[in-house]
């Protein structure tokens, strides 16, 4: 095999994963931009590298882009301490991508991401690994470097961590109908609708960067989460275009203004009503989500 059909073949294999690959180092960073450099990163260490010698292609790429994306995530913490405001995951449209390269939807939910934000780098490999791509332990190690028994370990001690603060989410038409009774009560800034919507404990999440005006804090609870909305109903929706989209796996909206996407919104939902009210606004986060 000479040099040009060696690499073709090293193409083919690269792409039939490649979607697996950004699955995994999405999951793991909660950015598309970072997620697709990772991917980039693996196919040049493939491309370079001496694949002779490599038994198993597909190992070798879930270990690179893991390690990569491990870490990326190190040196991601210290620019999200400094972040303006709260961090939000940068959405991905799933309709266009329903696979995401995963064997199912876990670790994928905006809320769900925003919890392994908690997790150490290696918890949260061992647990995206585990829970998103069904890898069994003793691969789980090799890929992490870790022996099998501390591979097992991690992934309990991210179950439990999840477990404590995750929540059951409703899914399906009840939230999709939520989602639609919150948009329209909040265009209309009706506050005694809105409160009827969410629970108790509600948290609204702007996600401006610094590069847009937003809240920098949570705001929480009930009445301050409804007199929030209510008080930048006139300003916020005015001009805007409202578009169902698949975000994560579950329903969103896509707001527009004169042809620019200005936000992505999307709510989790329990069985007391809305729980978190997401507003992604960063534009650096919105280019995948283009109408």
């Amino acid at each position: 095999m000479d040099d040009a059909e060696d690499l073709q073949e090293a193409a083919e294999v690269f792409q039939d994963v490649r979607g697996r690959l950004f699955g995994i180092a999405y999951r793991m960073l909660g950015s598309v931009g970072e997620a697709e450099d990772v991917v980039q990163e693996t196919w040049i260490r493939w491309q370079t590298y001496d694949r002779s010698k490599v038994e198993n292609a597909q190992a070798f790429l879930a270990t690179a882009v893991t390690r990569l994306s491990i870490n990326v995530l190190q040196s991601a913490r210290a620019r999200r301490e400094t972040y303006v405001g709260p961090w939000l995951p940068e959405p991905v449209d799933t309709a266009g991508d329903p696979a995401l390269g995963a064997v199912n939807g876990e670790a994928l939910e905006v809320a769900v991401l925003m919890l392994l934000e908690k997790l150490t780098p290696p918890e949260r490999a061992a647990y995206v690994l585990r829970e998103a791509f069904d890898y069994p332990y003793a691969q789980i190690a090799e890929i992490i470097g870790q022996s099998n028994a501390n591979a097992r370990q991690l992934v309990s001690r991210a179950r439990k961590r999840l477990a404590a603060e995750k929540r059951t989410s409703v899914v399906g038409e009840e939230h999709q109908r939520l989602l639609a009774a919150f948009v329209a009560a909040a265009q209309a800034g009706n506050v005694e609708l809105l409160e009827k919507l969410f629970a108790d404990d509600v948290v609204s999440y702007s996600d401006g960067g610094g590069a847009v005006r937003a809240s920098k804090f949570p705001v929480v609870g009930r009445r301050r989460v409804a007199k929030y909305v209510h008080a930048f109903a006139d300003r916020f929706w005015s001009g805007v275009t409202v578009e169902p989209v698949e975000v994560n796996g579950g329903p969103a909206v896509r707001l527009t203004r004169d042809g620019t996407v200005v936000a992505v919104l999307t709510v989790s939902v329990t069985a007391d009503g809305i729980d978190r009210v997401l507003w992604m606004m960063n534009p650096s986060k919105l280019a995948a989500l283009a109408a």
